[in-house]
Parts: structure tokens; C-alpha cells; sequence
């Protein structure tokens, strides 16, 4: 019988403009015709990025009249689903959902605009170990389970003794999490002003229930924050796979082996989330991340809100008042002028927002508003990203070596996972990032998180073909040799990658029908994300909390020294994933004037 593959052709796709047009949109949301476009809104919202989208729903649940303009075809900002490979649905950039809070979800009524969730059970988290080194542990993979009891049986096989300091592990995880929530769902304290007052007190309400919570535990947390995660991992466990897989949460998307100084909190990360109630588990939305944008679009169009696409802002306009600036509107790089007759939101980076939309290094005006250090801070962000981004479609489900599959291209279990290449060792990690801070130049030998949601999720393609998206790193910005705006440095560098895989599931280089590449430069292209920074710049300790995007007298962020200028993506706190506060903290502060 004919597969359905001999049906595709079988081409390699290195950036989206060589398919010679723009990505199939078919499934897109019919966002709001721009023969609709007002001369003016309430409140004009730069950037329809899921942050974007949810300050504009609020505000307009709010009695505003609001509009977003996005400079792409489609909403989403990294959170989108395209068709870059004729019959393949990829999530291009962010891929996997727990962030989201669920009173976002609630509010928002985003189940009932088409949100849905295909959890990853029984397990969420596979490692398979290379053939090579299977004889130096006692199995050949290990996997991980929201499900304890499971996840114990599994460690169990590496360590009695770490399946046992596993519970205790997560016990005290868990405990800094709930600590951590009040500080993510609530805005900052105002640094700002020195004034004192009752309501100068609640603001520090937050912080006094999150010591609350972590109580005597508090040497613990210090240790958490301070220490590199390798050493804490150390500290708790000796199974090589086990620390590995875990030490994976803490480098994800930063420029930073696991020993780096300062990374320890970011293992927090993996029980922070949850889906349907489900502590620290993560799902695929069905229809990939652009369904959770798409999602809340249309529970902002549903509102009132005027969404466009293909309208992007070239600048953010200003009026004197008095001895301050206000921001009065937008302009278009097709020249229609927007008055936001009350408030313009930016969704984009700080960087975008000051250097590009207000034009901060050559306007006097700007610059004297803002001043000196404010200008001189924000220029300072570090917005280094170690990612590439690889899409590939491939017609068949990968076969690993170490847990082959019971039948051909049968899903197993495993194939749900977040799946780790190149993971099994501490080692393993920290040379795969020495390779490239010590030479601006590609790891040698990437570091490599595979998901397959096509493995749960039919939508995405044929049936008996699969997506295939492969989180890479460490790659650098602008390497010491080479350019990614070349195709043969890009397509060296997925060689690199695909050797990888292949020595984990032989055969996956023969399967692929398609990929797209997309280095730090590219998702800088691609998303305006500044550096190819997925979270709107690093999540160093000196990059969160009330030190995001800068530690200033000049405002409270989400405000900015301009009046009715507010920033509402992941430059502000609580940061980067798809979670929606900080288009809420954007929204909240605005109403709450």
C-alpha cells in the first residue's frame, strides 16, 4: 500500500522565503478587515504576541475601546502555527504550554474559543542513553512522570538512593514555587517613588507571603538563588541521567552551562507550571502554540477589540504636556496615523520600544525625558539567546536505539516526552556549551530537546507522518566565522544536529521530508525578538523581579517615563513562557489609574 509521503515532496526548507511565499495560513483566525481601521481607539496595542492579545482583552473587558496592530500575517508573536512544509503544522517557536495561568484561561473563557490540551501522560520526560555508553549504566533511558510514584520506580533504576531524595526534592521545590506564585502574578513594588502610604505597603504584601511560605527554609532558597545549578543537583543526587535531564530546565534558552553562576533558581522551572490542575505538567495545545493565541484573539475580538495584520508600527508619536511626554499614538510604516486617545501599549522588547518605535539614540526630546542612565540601562539588557530552532517533518515516528518501538512507526509512550539528546552526563552539558563560549561558534556537539506533538495531536499532519521540533543549543548571535544569513552555515550547522539524533534513532536523517532553520539571527528577523532572545532578554538574577527590564527612579514599569506609554511583553515581570502576566500586569496598572 502507497504511504502517504510518496505523496509530499521531499524538499528542504532553510528560512520561510524559500518556499517563494508567504506560509500556507489556511487555519488561521479571520482577524478584523483593515477597511475597518479607526482614526483613533482608546488604547492602541503595538503587537499581537500573546502578552499583546491579553492586555487588549482585559482593557477592552474593561470599557476601553482598544485595537492591536501586528506587523506579521499572523497573531501569536512566537507562539504561532504555520505551515512552513506543504501538510506540516509547526509551532515554530515556543512549543509546549504550562505557563499560562488559569485564571487567565478562565477570565478569558479560553476553552470556549477552541482552547485545548493533549496532556503527556503516563510520561514527560525521556533520556535515552547513547549505545556507546549503555555499558557504563545500569539502563538504557530514563523516564519522568508527573506521577511520583512513577518517576521513583524509574530513578530507581539508576539510584535507590536518589529515588528516595527525589520526593524530598520536589517537596522542597515545590514549596519555593508557591513562594515564587506570589511574586509572578503580582506587579513589583514601586522603587520609584520614596512617598510613603498605606497602599506603598501593600505593594510589599507579595513578598511578605512568599518568606511566609518558604519559612524555615529560607537557607535553602538563598542556596537556590545563588548557586550554580549543577552544584545544588549535586548536592541532592548521583545519578548522572537524573542530574543531566533536571540540569536541562536550568540552561533552556540561556547562554549558560550547569555550572554557571547564578542559575539554580531556573530549576523551578519544571514544577512552576501546570495544565488542568496538574502541578508542574506541560501539554501541546491542540493545533500547536498558535491555537493558544489564536484562542485568546478571538476572545478579544469576541470583546470588541480590533485586531490587524500585515499593519506594522514604524513609530510610537509623542506630545509635550507641561515639562512631560505622552504618548499620543502610532504611525505605520505605510503611513496611516493611530491616535490612542488615552494609552499605546508595546508588546515588543525594551530595546524595540525605545531604540526603534521612539527613535531614543537621535531624538532630543526622548532622550531628555528619559535621561542619561535610563538610556544607558536599557542599551545594557542582555538579550544573548544560545538558540536554533529546528522544524522538521519527517515520515515516520523516530526509532530509538535504546527503546526501540514494538511495531513499525507505532507511537510509544516516550515519543510524548520532552526527549533529551545528548543529555545523559553534567559532562555532556557543560562541553556542549564550552564549545561555544569558548569559540563564538556552534557546539560541537548540540544539546537537543526533541518533542513530537504529533504524537498526540492529529491535526498537525498526515496520518503516519509527524513533526518533529528540535530545541537546539549553544549557538551564538554572530559567530566568529560565518554568518546564519548564509544557507550553507545554517545547513552545516543542521547537519551537526541531525548526526546527533541519528545516533539516538537511526534512521531519522532518511526520514526527513522537510525542515526550517532558525537560528538567534533568524528569530530575530522572523519575531523582532531582539538578539533572538525567546524571553525578551536573558533571565539572569539581574534580569527579574523588579530588576525587569531595569532598576530605575524614572517609573514603575509596566509605565515608562512617557505618560500613557505602558510595556506589556515578556521584557517586563514575571518574564518569558507563555503565560499571559505580563500582558495582565500591563492591563491592571493601566485600570488601576
Amino acid at each position: 500500500m502507497m504511504r502517504v509521503v510518496n505523496l509530499l515532496t521531499r524538499r528542504t526548507f532553510s528560512s520561510p522565503g524559500s518556499l517563494g511565499s508567504v506560509p500556507n495560513s489556511r487555519f488561521h483566525i479571520k482577524t478584523t478587515d483593515t477597511r475597518n481601521l479607526k482614526a483613533s481607539y482608546d488604547i492602541i496595542v503595538v503587537g499581537a504576541g500573546h502578552n499583546g492579545l491579553v492586555s487588549a482583552a482585559y482593557l477592552q473587558k474593561a470599557g476601553f475601546k482598544v485595537c492591536v496592530l501586528e506587523r506579521r500575517h499572523v497573531v501569536g508573536g512566537a507562539a504561532v502555527t504555520e505551515e512552513i512544509i506543504p501538510g506540516f503544522k509547526f509551532s515554530r517557536a515556543s512549543y509546549l504550554l504550562s505557563l499560562m495561568r488559569p485564571y487567565i484561561i478562565s477570565d478569558l473563557k479560553l476553552k470556549e474559543h477552541g482552547l485545548k490540551f493533549h496532556m503527556r501522560e503516563p510520561y514527560c520526560s525521556y533520556t535515552p542513553i547513547t549505545e556507546a555508553e549503555w555499558s557504563q549504566f545500569p539502563s538504557k533511558s530514563l523516564l519522568l512522570s508527573t506521577n511520583l510514584e512513577l518517576t521513583k520506580k524509574e530513578i530507581a533504576k539508576f539510584s535507590i538512593k536518589d529515588s528516595i531524595n527525589f520526593e524530598k526534592y520536589e517537596i522542597e521545590m515545590r514549596k519555593y514555587v508557591t513562594a515564587m506564585n506570589h511574586l509572578v502574578d503580582n506587579r513589583p513594588p514601586n522603587f520609584s517613588n520614596s512617598k510613603f502610604s498605606f497602599r506603598r505597603i501593600t505593594e510589599f504584601s507579595p513578598a511578605l507571603k512568599a518568606l511566609t511560605a518558604i519559612g524555615t527554609s529560607m537557607p535553602g532558597f538563598q542556596e537556590l538563588l545563588t548557586k550554580p545549578a549543577g552544584k545544588i543537583l549535586d548536592k541532592w543526587f548521583e545519578s548522572e541521567p537524573l542530574k543531566a535531564t533536571l540540569g536541562t530546565d536550568a540552561v533552556i534558552g540561556a547562554m549558560q552551562g550547569p555550572y554557571s553562576r547564578g542559575n539554580g533558581y531556573v530549576l523551578l522551572h519544571h514544577v512552576m507550571g501546570g495544565v488542568e490542575g496538574k502541578s508542574g505538567a506541560w501539554a501541546y495545545a491542540e493545533g500547536g502554540m498558535g491555537a493558544v493565541s489564536e484562542s485568546i484573539c478571538s476572545s478579544a475580538l469576541s470583546l470588541g477589540v480590533d485586531v490587524f495584520t500585515n499593519m506594522e508600527v514604524s513609530q510610537i508619536l509623542y506630545e509635550k504636556e507641561g515639562e512631560d511626554v505622552r504618548a499620543t499614538g502610532v504611525v505605520t510604516i505605510s503611513g496611516e496615523k493611530i491616535i490612542g486617545k488615552k494609552a499605546v501599549f508595546s508588546g515588543t522588547t525594551p530595546h524595540v520600544t525605545f531604540n526603534q518605535l521612539l527613535n531614543m539614540g537621535q531624538d532630543s526630546i526622548i532622550q531628555d525625558i528619559l535621561g542619561e542612565d535610563f538610556i544607558k540601562e536599557i542599551n545594557s539588557i542582555d538579550y544573548t539567546s544560545p538558540v536554533t530552532k529546528i522544524n522538521v517533518g519527517v515520515d515516520r515516528i523516530p526509532n530509538f536505539r535504546a527503546n526501540p518501538n514494538s511495531s513499525d512507526n507505532k507511537v510509544e509512550d516516550w515519543h510524548k516526552c520532552s526527549i533529551h539528546l545528548n543529555c545523559e552526563t553534567m559532562e555532556k552539558l557543560s562541553s556542549s556549551y564550552e564549545s561555544c563560549h569558548r569559540t563564538n561558534m556552534p557546539s560541537e556537539r548540540p544539546m537537543i530537546e526533541m518533542v513530537i506533538p504529533s504524537s498526540l495531536d492529529p491535526t498537525l499532519t498526515s496520518k503516519g507522518c509527524h513533526v518533529c521540533l528540535l530545541f537546539t543549543q549553544y549557538t551564538p548571535y554572530a559567530p566568529s566565522v560565518g554568518s546564519w544569513s548564509d544557507p550553507e552555515f545554517k545547513e552545516a550547522y543542521a547537519r551537526k544536529v541531525f548526526d546527533v539524533v541519528e545516533e539516538y534513532a537511526p534512521g531519522f536523517k532518511a526520514s526527513v521530508i522537510g525542515k526550517e532553520v532558525l537560528s538567534p539571527w533568524d528569530l530575530e528577523q522572523t519575531f523582532n525578538l531582539t538578539g533572538g532572545n525567546i524571553f525578551h532578554g536573558a533571565m539572569g538574577l539581574d534580569q527579574v523581579y523588579s530588576l525587569r527590564p531595569i532598576l530605575t527612579k524614572r517609573c514603575h514599569f509596566p509605565e515608562t517615563p512617557l505618560l500613557g506609554l505602558y510595556l506589556c511583553g515578556s521584557g517586563i515581570h514575571p518574564g518569558g513562557g507563555v503565560m499571559g502576566v505580563p500582558g495582565l500586569t500591563a492591563a491592571k496598572a493601566f485600570i488601576n489609574q
